[in-house]
């Protein structure tokens, strides 16, 4: 049997358009004379459609979508795998499920739904979504396929050490007569995620000897990002074929007698390295937040350092530098070699740079406020005032032209808390706000691999938030490759005092760190969207309480 398989891009909510992008593959399909197209989990409203499962209708125009795709594409010869969410009436209330549909000869002949629902990090399906019945194969011209969805497949009791739920779909399907497994999947990105979930899948099917597809949603919404890295797995656990990596794909191959070949005899290979690949993912997210939110063009408070160089150079590849402006606004304590070094990238990149400085801004307010502060020393009021003179400059920019705020900040920061609330802060996206400091370094010099973009001194200096003379971060944080590696343990790893200090570091600065982190939740609750590439970023994969007295022992 000849299959393709789509990896698309949708965007959530827009069913019309969606449904297009599936009827758009479907030619692809015929043309290669494929009998089964494959799509991603819920492809039809794309994922994770979150509250809008609860509004009023929106369940309805998805089903209405899918009848119509059935109608018109799942004719002469081809069928379609379309996910969708899947309402069932019943006498005491109402269930949805997250399904697949298959249409074939212009209908829906059957679904399946998904068993496991997960309910950690950023998923909360069982929010929404009913858990589906005991799995068995769809059958399609005599072929039994073992059809299951995303977290369906991630549940193996020889592939983890500890299982999340009691059966195992995949185990069910095989013990059904399976004769392929499919994978259906909007499973995002996180650093190493990648390689991990095509190992599982392989594991499957070399356990089973069966071959099999597993298919993943591509693109960004929200904070989520979507990878991919779609595969086509041999019976003996073999890679036959590679989908692209963060970008739309779609293939035609055959699984015939468990010989697995693709339509043009050739295996596409796509490695990046892990640095390449995050680069890859922020572009991605970027691009696809301010295309589907409804903007074109960026804005971003280029201040000469590293972060703020590195969030220019992620838009301005994502979007294309014409629109991408930066906007540099230099006080008494930035140094020349800083607005210098902004000016330098700016023309690297072909990105518009405009000066805004706001000396007179600042003692404007000073003015204001000297009957409040006479007498007072310099702290920090007076700094965290300039950042929030940047911020409001920023708004009103994005006011007057429409465009997005980028904010700059990254991990370690916002983790801390060394971030001004209305200020550095401000924006529609914190791009970077899921990168540790180290890892900016590393993505400064992932741009930098084809000759300089990012000029060498804002990469070498030391790090500094310039609001007052002679500053540096390490005024008041350890150095980054001490800092990162116990915030890396605490919120990723999630491990406690007791244990990060048993890997070697001081107990008082693993303190007092877990204390400035704890402290700073307020802040972070206010902060931008975070696009996600960790297993564990702010937002609403880590939520914890803001008024909580627990003591780390």
């Amino acid at each position: 049997m000849i299959f393709a398989a789509a990896q698309l891009n949708p965007t959530v909510g827009a069913l019309a358009m969606n449904a297009a992008a599936i009827a758009h593959a479907a030619k692809g399909a015929r043309v290669g004379s494929a009998r089964l197209l494959i799509t991603p989990e819920l492809s039809l409203c794309g994922y994770p459609p979150l509250d809008l499962l609860q509004h009023s209708g929106f369940v309805e125009d998805c089903y209405t979508q899918l009848q119509t795709l059935a109608d018109k594409e799942a004719r002469d010869g081809l069928a379609i795998l379309a996910g969708f969410p899947d309402r069932e009436i019943t006498p005491t209330g109402r269930r949805l499920y997250n399904s697949v549909a298959l249409l074939d000869e212009g209908r829906i002949v059957a679904t399946v739904r998904k068993q496991l629902l997960p309910n950690y990090d950023v998923f909360n399906e069982k929010r929404y979504f009913t858990p589906g019945g005991k799995s068995a194969p769809l059958v399609l011209d005599g072929r039994k396929l073992g059809v299951h969805i995303c977290e369906d497949g991630w549940n193996d009791d020889q592939f983890w050490q500890e299982r999340l739920y009691d059966s195992d779909p995949v185990a069910e399907l095989a013990a059904s007569g399976a004769e392929m497994l499919i994978n259906i999947s909007a499973s995002p990105w996180a650093v190493g995620r990648d390689i991990f979930r095509t190992q599982m899948f392989q594991h499957s099917c070399r356990r089973y000897r069966l071959p099999g597809v597993l298919l993943n949603q591509v693109g960004g919404n929200d904070d989520l990002i979507f990878d991919g890295s779609s595969v086509v797995i041999g019976h003996d656990g073999e890679i036959q074929e590679e989908f692209a990596q963060f970008e739309r794909d779609a293939r035609v191959f055959e699984l015939l007698d468990g010989h697995e070949r693709s339509s043009t005899d050739t295996i596409h290979e796509y490695h990046l390295s892990e640095t390449g690949k995050l680069k890859k993912a922020l572009e991605l997210g970027l691009a696809d937040y301010v295309t589907k939110c409804g903007f074109k063009d960026v804005v971003v408070g280029l201040s000469g350092g590293i972060d703020s160089a590195v969030v220019v150079a992620i838009a301005a590849s994502a979007l294309g530098a014409e629109n991408v402006r930066a906007i540099g606004m230099p006080s008494g304590f930035s140094s020349k070699e800083s607005v210098e070094d902004a000016k330098t990238l700016c023309r690297n990149l072909g990105v518009r740079l405009d000066l805004l400085p706001i000396n007179g801004i600042f003692d404007g307010y000073l003015t204001a406020l000297q009957p409040l502060f006479k007498g007072k020393p310099f702290d920090v009021a007076e700094e965290n005032l300039q950042a929030r003179i940047r911020g409001m400059l920023l708004m009103a920019v994005s006011n007057k032209f429409g465009t997005l705020v980028l904010a700059t900040g990254n991990k370690s920061e916002l983790a801390v808390g060394y971030s001004t609330l209305y200020g550095d802060m401000c924006g529609g996206l914190e791009v970077i706000g899921d990168v540790l400091k180290t890892n900016v370094y590393e993505l400064a010099r992932e741009y930098n691999a084809n000759g300089e973009i990012i000029p060498r001194s804002t990469i070498e200096k030391p790090p500094s938030a310039e609001l007052r003379p002679n500053q540096l971060d390490t005024d008041s944080l350890p150095p980054y490759d001490v800092l990162d590696p116990i915030l890396h343990a605490y919120i990723e790893q999630r491990l406690s005092k007791r244990q990060i200090i048993e890997q070697g570091y001081e107990p008082a600065l693993v303190t007092r760190i877990l204390n400035m982190v704890d402290r700073a939740e307020y802040k972070r609750r206010q902060a931008p969207p975070v696009l996600r590439v960790t297993t564990r970023a702010f937002g609403a994969g880590r939520l914890m309480p803001l008024a909580q007295r627990y003591t780390h022992p």
